[in-house]
């Protein structure tokens, strides 16, 4: 059973110190409590923050709570995640993908310069 406290949750309060200001590789999962694909996705990105727990930061945004947020970013259907490092948006991953397509896309942006 994967270890949900490795996930952060994110608020208007904590998403710069957590998101923007932090130098790892940041996963930001919006989602919303009434969305089906979202909950099954979660579990993913649950298990992908356990395994990468100190090289990846995995954070959830419920959409519903903190919509100014997922406006600022654009962010039209979910899930979606959005992938940050050192504070800049780097890419966008839209829709419930399987957790090998997530780990090699984390791999291959944790490489890039």
């Amino acid at each position: 059973m994967p270890d949900a406290d490795a996930v952060v949750t994110l608020t208007e309060d904590n998403f710069r110190a957590e998101v923007l200001e932090n130098s790892q590789l940041v996963l930001v999962d919006f989602w919303a409590e009434w969305c089906m694909p979202c909950r099954a996705f979660s579990r993913i990105l649950e298990d992908l923050a356990e395994e990468l727990a100190g090289t990846v930061k995995v954070g959830k945004l419920n959409i519903d709570e903190y919509p100014a947020i997922a406006t600022q970013y654009k962010v039209r259907s979910i899930p979606t995640v959005l992938v940050f490092q050192n504070g800049e948006l780097i890419d966008t991953i839209v829709g419930a993908v399987s957790k090998s397509i997530l780990k090699r896309k984390v791999a291959t942006l944790a490489a890039a310069p």
